[in-house]
């Protein structure tokens, strides 16, 4: 199981292509190759999953009733945003042009784990995220009543 943890500090190239921290790639390839499924929910920032973590997602959803809203939503929105990559010798990942856009990467963006896949952010919108969004108790009771505490 992926235990993707963390976040760092990136550079975007000019042809819209990252390089995935070591950590992380190490991580990944040796578990799950270097096929990768990159979407998104919102187009607010980039989900990059191994191929074979998606795969299992994907038969997941499929089991569901495919008439149901939240399966069609998460379908369409992860079918628009998608697309299938993989990563170079160097490590790197092409994020394609429209969810550059939509997450408005340029220059640094920050790589975030998310235990079984990553985020990738412009670093700025995701620490406004987080300054925005502060943990606070109610946050804290909500794990609790999932059995999690800290």
């Amino acid at each position: 199981m992926l235990q993707l943890r963390g976040s760092l500090t990136v550079k975007l190239d000019e042809k819209g292509r990252i390089k995935l921290p070591s950590g992380f790639r190490s991580e990944i390839s040796q578990q799950h190759g270097n096929e990768f499924y990159i979407t998104s929910l919102t187009g607010e920032c980039v989900r990059l999953y191994p191929f074979a973590v998606w795969d299992e997602l994907e038969k997941k959803i499929s089991a569901l009733p495919s008439k149901k809203p939240v399966v069609k939503k998460f379908l369409r929105a992860t079918n628009y945003f998608g697309q299938k990559s993989s990563m170079d010798s160097q490590g790197r990942i092409l994020i394609p042009q429209q969810l550059r856009e939509s997450a408005v990467l340029k220059a640094d963006v920050r790589v975030v784990g998310s235990m079984d896949y990553l985020e990738i952010w412009q670093a700025q919108t995701l620490k406004q995220a987080v300054e925005n969004n502060p943990w606070d108790e109610d946050d804290d009771l909500a794990l609790a009543d999932i059995g999690i505490t800290g």
